[in-house]
């Protein structure tokens, strides 16, 4: 079948989670404590917002990368992807929760730091099951042998192995398990043409230039 719903859809879902983010962002004229003080002790809510912000966005630009080359898509593909984005719409939930309680710290600290871990771990998982499949269906414009294969699912899969890592650390320190997880998303960024080379998904030149 097609891949432009799941394109739409997938892209309507990660719309209306990074929107829902800044929802959690907020200040108040009634409390009487000034502006300036309400914006300090909301730090918490701020970093986690460019954290998740930035988490959503590298997924939609990979998922873009991901299904540009993309020439049909089988029903494994959509059940994967129905599953990451089942992870996705969780996000402002998770960070919300990261942000309320990792300034005290204690038990729920902890939970909320294997919370937000544990949904950013399954969303690698899935989005790996998603290149795999892709691949080993060969249901791309071109062939690419087993052995890109398993290199592409290498490198794109590191955070299979560091997401886990960053939420061990989370347990001991939140902030540093935040700021690590933003370095990650920013490889999965800006480092995409290095984890899926550009020239296996670069968009064919077009008339609209898409």
């Amino acid at each position: 079948m097609g891949k432009a719903r799941l394109e739409a859809f997938s892209d309507g879902v990660m719309a209306v989670a990074i929107t829902l983010l800044v929802l959690d962002l907020h200040t108040s004229a009634t409390t009487g404590v000034p502006l300036g003080q309400q914006l300090v002790d909301e730090w918490p809510s701020f970093l986690a917002y460019v954290l998740s912000f930035f988490v959503i966005g590298t997924i939609w630009v990979n998922h873009h990368m991901m299904f540009r080359r993309v020439v049909v898509v089988d029903r494994l593909i959509m059940l994967y992807n129905l599953l990451l984005l089942l992870f996705i719409s969780t996000i402002p939930f998770t960070t919300s929760t990261l942000a309320e309680f990792i300034q005290d710290g204690g038990p729920d600290a902890r939970v909320a730091v294997i919370l937000y871990g544990s949904v950013s771990f399954a969303m690698s998982v899935c989005f790996t099951l998603l290149l795999q499949r892709i691949l080993s269906r060969n249901l791309i414009r071109q062939h690419i042998d087993k052995r890109r294969q398993r290199d592409a699912l290498r490198r794109f899969g590191v955070g299979l192995v560091l997401y886990p890592v960053a939420t061990v650390i989370g347990l001991f320190s939140p902030i540093v398990m935040m700021v690590g997880l933003i370095v990650l998303a920013l490889y999965y960024l800006v480092g995409s043409s290095g984890v899926i080379p550009e020239e296996w998904f670069e968009a064919e030149s077009s008339p609209s230039g898409e």
